[in-house]
């Protein structure tokens, strides 16, 4: 400890160097009051750290990070894998701002086939794959699940339906009228023939087409020499319906052949990562991402991208990049101690490969040029957001609040967040209200702010510099005394209010402090910039009550029937369906749930039909 009032002690970092073992390690990088600058791994720390601190290194980001350096701390490991899984995890604890941080991390879906059931059920499914089935994917999106579901539905009438909801039919549903489905939950199709679509559909996934066209045409021909004609017709359409879309369809290399493509770009100041999947020999789709990465370069970035990506997510057999990675064999072993497979990482690559890596660079450049116009678009909306409430300089950040609910019960309030590169989603929240008189939105108001704001008073969140408010003067009034209550100011506070008629265009904007609302223009783009937000808000909070309403009507019936707790519950709700399929259920099917007894199951029964 340094005396009172001379200078702090320098940090002597030839001493720290020599004193440094050359091993493998991980080593941090410490500023001002103890701050995380940066985390490395290194094979060996003394060549690794002292290339820091030497004249000869003048690259941008090392001089930055030397300069605001006032310690270090490094930590010996056995291996060159232990030491990177150590990087990750300090990595992901303190986000040093001088790291490369993969912000965006994603869930991807899958398309999942149930095997524990006579006819199994394809679905979209999220989460962990420990749950018995097949599972075919990821994709990149939900949106690409759904096309390949509505596909597979329309070639062999597979169902989608929940088990509960399966159980509990008597007569074929919309699915069944519109050629989506089969009908197996009323007999309309036996277990062998749906266990030949289901087996068709698991070829068709795993970029089998061909075994599944000569298949199909065998089955028509015996149908058709059977005399069964409609069952030859049927397996005639589904043939040229599959020929149709395989037509449509770019097979991109041997059905065996499962890869990752990863490109990055480089931008002003930022990088975009593009990703992505083939599975059974064709693209399942792209996706991207935009790492922080300040003053990194493109192989840094590629690098930090696969350790933290594969950290969350199963790498396939091969990863196809286009930077060689300084560290690859480093990588390679950890991907494959977690994967349990041999994963290489290829970037020397030719023919299809070598186009998937252009297409994947193009996607990443478009991707950051239209991410860069819609930032343009945005900022010019803030200013002029500025200028039209004489904001000294515009907003960087808005949050807006919203209350939600039916008659006074089940409110929700809801809170969005939009900064200049537009709405930031996994900084949303939502409350549950409680403890106030039904239907007073002013109360609920105050208390959603009030939770909200004390944790940015406490350094937990950053304050906003606008804060809109659904509503006019009233709940303009009550955010402001929920504020001064908390102890937060310097936030501009504006209530956005329906006009007249109640149409978009004829806000009333209401500054705290003045006598007369602001209109602007119906063509405003700071208007459009606050409808959005507002609008936003007003979904999240819709969304929320909603989803809080349908668990009350759910569960409440079933919260009054003594000696079933909260798992029989969800468990009774899970296997039928929902409520409906629980109240069409009989004494002999409660019986089929582990853990429901006679007794129980009578009871549960007599409960839901009084006097039967």
């Amino acid at each position: 400890m340094s005396a009172a009032g001379s200078e702090p002690q320098r940090f002597d970092a030839r001493s720290f160097v020599d004193a440094l073992p050359g091993r493998p390690g991980v080593y941090r990088m410490l500023g001002d009051d103890g701050e995380i600058l940066y985390v490395g791994k290194a094979r060996n720390l003394k060549s690794r750290v002292g290339s820091y601190f030497q004249p000869s290194n003048v690259h941008p980001k090392v001089q930055a990070l030397v300069a605001r350096t006032t310690g270090m701390e490094v930590t010996i490991t056995n291996s060159d894998t232990e030491a990177l899984l150590l990087e990750l995890n300090l990595i992901k604890k303190h986000r040093p701002r001088f790291n490369v941080i993969l912000r965006d991390d994603k869930s991807f879906p899958f398309l999942r086939f149930s095997t524990d059931h006579p006819f199994p059920r394809l679905s979209l499914y999220r989460g962990s794959r420990r749950e018995p089935g097949r599972y075919f994917g990821p994709y990149p999106s939900a949106t690409a699940v759904r096309e390949t579901l509505n596909r597979l539905q329309k070639l062999f009438r597979l169902r989608n339906c929940e088990d509960g909801y399966f159980a509990n039919r008597s007569r074929p549903c919309l699915q069944y009228q519109i050629r989506r489905c089969s009908g197996p939950c009323t007999g309309l199709i036996g277990r062998e023939a749906y266990a030949e679509d289901v087996r068709a559909a698991v070829r068709v996934l795993e970029g089998h087409d061909d075994e599944v066209n000569r298949d199909l045409a065998a089955r028509m021909e015996e149908a058709a020499a059977r005399l069964e004609f409609e069952t030859a017709a049927r397996l005639r359409d589904q043939l040229a319906n599959l020929r149709s879309v395989q037509a449509k369809q770019i097979v991109t290399a041997d059905p065996h052949h499962d890869a990752d493509v990863v490109a990055v770009a480089p931008g002003s100041g930022e990088y975009c990562v593009a990703l992505m999947f083939v599975r059974a020999g064709r693209s399942l789709g792209s996706t991207t991402f935009f790492p922080r990465a300040p003053l990194a370069e493109p192989a840094e970035v590629l690098g930090a991208f696969l350790a933290q990506h594969y950290a969350e997510h199963e790498p396939p057999a091969e990863i196809i990049v286009e930077h060689r990675l300084e560290e690859r064999d480093v990588l390679e072993s950890s991907l494959a101690q977690r994967a349990g497979h041999r994963v290489r990482i290829a970037h020397a690559v030719r023919g299809i490969r070598a186009s998937w890596l252009a297409l994947m660079r193009e996607n990443a450049e478009q991707a950051l040029k239209m991410r860069g116009l819609a930032r343009a678009s945005i900022e010019q909306n803030l200013q002029e957001l500025g200028d039209a409430f004489g904001l000294v300089r515009p907003p960087r950040r808005i949050e807006c609040f919203d209350i939600s609910h039916t008659g006074g019960t089940d409110t929700i309030a809801s809170c969005v967040v939009f900064g200049t590169e537009g709405p930031l989603k996994s900084e949303y929240r939502r409350f549950n209200i409680a403890g106030i008189r039904p239907g007073d939105d002013y109360a609920a108001m105050h208390q959603a702010l009030t939770r909200r704001y004390r944790r940015v008073q406490g350094g937990e969140i950053p304050a906003p510099d606008l804060l809109l408010i659904d509503g006019g003067r009233g709940q303009l009034a009550e955010a402001a005394r929920a504020l001064a209550e908390v102890g937060v100011s310097g936030i501009t506070l504006v209530g956005v209010a329906k006009g007249p008629d109640r149409r978009a265009g004829q806000e009333q904007l209401f500054l705290l402090g003045q006598d007369t609302p602001t209109i602007l223009p119906a063509d405003s783009s700071a208007l459009h910039l606050i409808q959005r937000v507002r609008d936003e808000a007003h979904r999240f909070a819709i969304a929320g009550h909603r989803r809080k309403r349908a668990k009350r009507h759910s569960e409440s019936i079933l919260e009054t029937i003594p000696g079933l707790g909260p798992v029989k519950r969800r468990e009774l709700l899970r296997q039928f369906g929902g409520l409906q399929g629980v109240l069409r259920a009989g004494v002999d099917d409660f019986l089929r749930i582990r853990g429901l007894g006679q007794h129980l199951a009578q009871a549960i029964y007599e409960h839901l039909h009084p006097g039967v």
